[in-house]
């Protein structure tokens, strides 16, 4: 799933390609794709885009008009660039293919979403905070008034685990199930530690772990294009999707604990005093 670092270059990219350029297509594909109707779709066609800005993980194109053409990935989704998109309109089908974005110039983009699951949204909307995601959103941790103390005031009455405080786009904005991992092996804490029972030198790691993992991150995708941005985020990633390997840092080998449909990676010696986590789904299967 693309996450801020992810997003954020994104943002950056296609401020660079579509900023001064007329949208003259936009094309669904899929059906699920399209989630407002009102303005239509094909309102935003023969808009300039004047900025692409950044919400948590929604990415949104703004037009002269007054419209906003809003995208959130979500897990399995992409933008795909183009410098010349194909002739002709594309084919509904079974494909990855969601939706078309064309421009004045013939180039443009395309939004895919590999899977079943199609989760991939667009709004069409005359103000973000429309969008419900966006309006629910918590606060981006990259903004400069995103201090030591906003995290503790937002974590004090959380009595969840702090891997699920993290991931919470209503309590912190743009965080997912990578980075979460990340952060936490970082602050070399524990994914289960409940996250309102943090001390003060606690709460202290946790902010510079997560400032730090993200800027880095971010700084990392800064200039690639759309493409390599994938590979990029993977290549950084210290723990998350490398169960088996050792840890970058003691050595230890990294462990993982299934969930219904997610899992998370971490290190025992870092993060959990040397004890293995409980995989709740192997210790069903063992019963």
């Amino acid at each position: 799933m693309p996450e801020l670092p992810e997003v954020e270059a994104l943002k950056d990219f296609l401020t660079e390609n579509l900023v001064g350029h007329e949208v003259v297509r936009v094309l669904p594909v899929a059906v699920s794709v399209l989630k407002t109707y009102d303005p239509p779709v094909g309102a935003f066609e023969g808009s300039e885009v004047v900025a692409v800005r950044r919400y948590g993980k929604f990415l949104d194109v703004e037009g002269d008009g007054g419209l906003h053409l809003v995208t959130h990935l979500a897990r399995a989704g992409w933008l795909r660039w183009k410098d010349r998109l194909p002739d002709g309109p594309p084919r509904p089908g079974k494909g990855p293919l969601a939706l078309r974005v064309a421009l004045e110039t013939g180039a443009g983009f395309d939004l895919t979403e590999a899977g079943t699951q199609k989760k991939l949204a667009v709004y069409v909307v005359r103000d973000p905070g429309e969008v419900p995601g966006v309006a629910r959103l918590g606060p981006d941790p990259l903004d400069a008034g995103f201090d030591e103390a906003r995290l503790a005031a937002l974590l004090k009455d959380e009595r969840r685990r702090i891997k699920g405080a993290l991931r919470d786009q209503s309590l912190i904005a743009g965080v997912g199930n990578a980075y979460s991992d990340e952060i936490l092996h970082a602050a070399r804490m524990s994914p289960f530690k409940l996250a309102a029972s943090l001390t003060p030198e606690e709460v202290h790691g946790l902010y510079e772990a997560l400032r730090t993992t993200l800027t880095e991150a971010v700084e990392r995708s800064h200039g690639l294009a759309a493409g390599r941005l994938k590979s990029e985020k993977k290549s950084g990633l210290r723990v998350h999707g490398r169960t088996g390997e050792p840890c970058p840092v003691c050595g230890d080998t990294i462990r993982e604990v299934s969930f219904s449909d997610s899992s998370l990676q971490y290190c025992p010696t870092c993060q959990t005093g040397g004890k293995p986590l409980a995989d709740r789904r192997m210790s069903r299967l063992l019963k």
